[in-house]
């Protein structure tokens, strides 16, 4: 092992008292001491390095120690460990005395906590004799730069000075700035190394954040005053225009970056990768002390927010003389960053790279602070006085003008300056697309904060809404249903459809989804999620129920009525029910977009209150489509029962008439040919089969297929229903020639609904069955009635003949009349 030096030698080598003679001959030699610190900065070098010499071998030293401490404490353990293994096996009780389980049950764990405890203690002196060399590095560097600093003043002054002693200087702090720098990402590491593994380790942590946080405090502002005034050194900010008026056109703008001298443009890049080195860091240190990721990639950088900073003091002096004309302070704003954009890519990208920010756009930096700027001064200077003016009610339509005027020209402000972001890049996005990292960059990020403001914005879009809307409503041309509808029922085609005129909608459909989805593209910028799913729920949520309203009463003003025979209203209830069709299909196109799954979880995971747990909760307009499927549901049944009461109105003299169907017949009407007899359908049947084949003609015009479709095959199954409750009901003693009758009657019925379906039979089983029954032979008759006395063989026998749909006292009933008449 290597010992210390000798006092002796100690002495003589490093407090020599020759050694201030030599340098110190005359007072000239005091006097350049005096101001520049040449010997007290090589003594106070050499005494940093004989400081870390004696840490380091104190640390050698002290490891050493432990280490043989431990290979001791082990030698001594496995021989004492022996001894007993020896003593057991030679004690009379073996592994199975008293003394054995005492050590195996409380003896090995104690000694195995105590093992763990010094292992613990050892693991922890080594993280703390890291982390004091790694802090007292730290300490060294930042007493030097703050010792440059004092001594130097400000070293990128205009004064400053050129010689090779100021350059060593400039050197020297900038490469202890950057051992700083590396001294603090090692104790980063560690520290998160302690954090995962050691968490209990508090008072480490906080000892060591606390030393961390003091020279952090003092190095920052130093470091950004030097950054500043260098930038100062080489002209920024430019000048932006020609003169102070303020109307006057916006010239060309110089850029001083890319005119820098060699010797500026390379302390800039020092400087600019300090900023950017330190930025990183302090990012590392947040995410642990928050014990959180950050999620997204931060756009904004230091360095780049200090070019921002001096120009956007100039920028808002002109601001202030626009805020009655917001276009002047848009386009001063786009020309700024357009100018330097190119400057700030070509120049300062290669020095982010370099930096190792990886991810990290000078572009999105510049374009993302300079939109901050301008979203800072529209806040406190524009917003917040119209939302003053807006509390006061006779201001209130000129406050609505302005705030949508103003809203109009961030839009349109947002756009251009993604497209700048996006200019360059292969993968170009449509325009008015704003995915991806970038999509931060907006000036609509004012309302993310202001929830008063953000709710103040969507009224006046709701009323601004209502307002284009409204001067429609009363046009009745708005609610005709477009002559260029398609008026067959092409079912193989029903999902190609996605047109107005596919799904026959009246033209106020339309207009209303049209003027909601450029509402709710307003707001498309917004940077925060959950900001934009509230401005969608308040403008264009209130606006389509405001909607539905309009079309309950509507429905609820039209007199639809089975002894109404005008058409009118059913045409006009047809339209009603098209308009929520064709709203709830393109609400559930717009929910299927990512935007808006986005905005459903953002309120999930705000604890919002949801309305339900199923599946089709995760919808973002659930609750709007719910309530337009139930209306459409109720309109439609709606016109379905008038049409059915208005049949069972017209057809009651014919079911209700007995001699229709028994034996006593009008032979008038009969033609007998090769023992089949035709019979023309019943006079008191014939106005209810015109009237719902009249009724079924004008809902196939006006109602859109889908819902036709299930409205035909309702009727059809009312109809089935009906006719055969009737006929099971009134005890007809049917004829043969009653039979056929009947039979003709309902091939008549059924004959309605086959331009609708190539085998609408299917669509009345009930009647079929009864017709079956009533031909019969009265073998085969008499043959079922006896089958169906014994219960268990009876409901097989009706099925052997193909009758499923009736029940056995239906079927008993049918059969027994039909025999009283036979």
């Amino acid at each position: 092992m290597e010992s210390l030096p000798n006092m002796n030698d100690l002495t003589k080598k490093h407090i020599d008292i020759d050694f201030l003679n030599q340098h110190f001959t005359t007072k000239q030699d005091l006097f350049i001491e005096s101001t520049q610190f040449l010997i007290s900065s090589s003594l106070t070098k050499h005494c940093s390095q004989l400081h870390s010499f004696l840490l380091n071998n104190l640390t050698k030293r002290t490891v050493s120690w432990i280490s043989r401490s431990f290979k001791s404490n082990s030698s001594f353990q496995q021989l004492s460990l022996s001894l007993q293994n020896l003593s057991l096996l030679t004690s009379p009780h073996g592994v199975g005395s008293k003394r054995f389980r005492w050590v195996l049950s409380e003896e090995l764990p104690r000694l195995a906590e105590e093992l763990n405890r010094v292992e613990s203690i050892r693991s922890y002196l080594q993280n703390a004799v890291q982390l004091e060399a790694l802090v007292g590095d730290l300490e060294d560097a930042a007493l030097f730069v703050m010792a440059s600093h004092t001594r130097a003043g400000n070293m990128f002054s205009s004064k400053l000075s050129i010689s090779s002693i100021s350059n060593d200087n400039n050197e020297q702090k900038h490469d202890n700035l950057i051992q700083a720098i590396k001294a603090m990402n090692d104790i980063e590491q560690v520290l998160v190394t302690i954090v995962k593994f050691h968490p209990q380790w508090q008072c480490l942590l906080r000892s060591v954040d606390v030393r961390v946080d003091k020279i952090l405090a003092a190095l920052r502002p130093q470091i950004f005053a030097d950054h500043r005034a260098l930038l100062a050194s080489f002209g920024w900010p430019p000048k932006l225009l020609q003169s102070e008026n303020s109307r006057e056109q916006i010239t060309n703008l110089p850029n001083p970056l890319v005119l820098m001298q060699e010797d500026k443009r390379r302390n800039y890049s020092r400087s600019f990768i300090v900023l950017c080195a330190l930025q990183h860091l302090q990012d590392k240190r947040e995410e642990r002390q928050l014990k959180m990721k950050r999620e997204t990639q931060n756009l904004r950088l230091w360095a780049i927010d200090e070019l921002v900073s001096p120009i956007a003091s100039r920028m808002e002096h002109h601001f202030g003389k626009w805020t009655e004309q917001p276009e002047y302070i848009f386009a001063l704003a786009y020309k700024v960053t357009r100018g330097f954009i190119t400057g700030v890519d070509d120049v300062l990208q290669p020095l982010i790279d370099k930096a190792g920010l990886i991810s990290c756009s000078a572009k999105e930096a510049w374009v993302d602070a300079i939109v901050q700027m301008l979203s800072g001064f529209l806040a406190k200077k524009v917003f917040s006085s119209l939302a003053e003016s807006y509390n006061v009610k006779h201001l209130k339509p000129d406050v609505l003008s302005s705030w949508l005027h103003l809203i109009d020209h961030i839009i349109a402000f947002d756009k251009k300056m993604q497209s700048l972001v996006n200019q360059d890049t292969c993968f170009l996005a449509e325009s008015g697309n704003f995915e991806g990292p970038s999509r931060g960059m907006s000036v609509l990020s004012i309302f993310c904060d202001r929830h008063d403001w953000l709710k103040m914005w969507a009224k006046l879009e709701f009323k601004n809404a209502w307002e284009k809307l409204n001067s429609e409503l009363k046009d009745e041309k708005t609610w005709v249903v477009s002559s260029k509808c398609n008026n067959g029922i092409d079912t193989d085609q029903e999902h190609l459809l996605s047109t107005i005129e596919d799904h026959k909608a009246p033209p106020i459909a339309e207009l209303f989804l049209k003027i909601n989805w450029e509402m709710i593209k307003r707001c498309q910028t917004m940077p925060s999620i959950l900001s934009r799913a509230k401005f969608i729920r308040s403008a264009a949520g209130r606006f389509i129920w405001y909607f539905f309203k309009i079309l309950l009463l509507r429905f609820k003003s039209t007199e639809l009525s089975p002894h109404n025979s005008d058409d009118v209203a059913i045409v006009r209830v047809c339209g009603l029910i098209n308009a929520a069709r064709y709203i709830s299909i393109k609400l559930q196109e717009w929910n299927d977009a990512v935007e808006f799954l986005e905005m459903k979880i953002a309120e999930k995971d705000s604890s919002k209150k949801t309305q339900d747990d199923t599946v089709a909760s995760d919808c973002f307009f659930y609750e709007e489509i719910k309530s337009l499927f139930e209306m459409e549901t109720n309109w439609l049944v709606e016109i379905i029962a008038v049409i059915l009461r208005q049949f069972e109105i017209l057809s009651w003299e014919y079911v209700q008439n007995k001699d229709n169907f028994e034996e006593k017949q009008d032979y008038t009407n009969l033609v007998v040919a090769s023992e089949a007899i035709s019979l023309v359908v019943s006079n008191d049947f014939v106005g209810a089969l015109d009237a719902l084949k009249g009724w079924l003609g004008i809902v196939k015009i006006n109602l859109n297929r889908k819902d036709f479709l299930d409205l035909w095959r309702s009727i059809a199954e009312g109809l089935d229903h009906y006719i055969s409750s009737s006929i099971l009901t009134s005890e007809i003693r049917f004829s043969k020639i009653g039979t056929s009758q009947f039979d003709a009657d309902m091939q008549a019925l059924i004959y309605i609904f086959k331009p609708y379906c190539a085998r609408p039979h299917a669509f009345f089983p009930y009647i079929n069955e009864i017709i079956k029954l009533l031909k019969l032979k009265k073998e085969e008759a008499n043959q079922i009635q006896g089958l169906l006395s014994i219960d268990e063989s009876g409901p097989k026998c009706l099925h052997l003949h193909g009758i499923s749909h009736l029940s056995v006292n239906q079927v008993n009933k049918v059969l027994r009349y039909r025999n009283c008449a036979t």
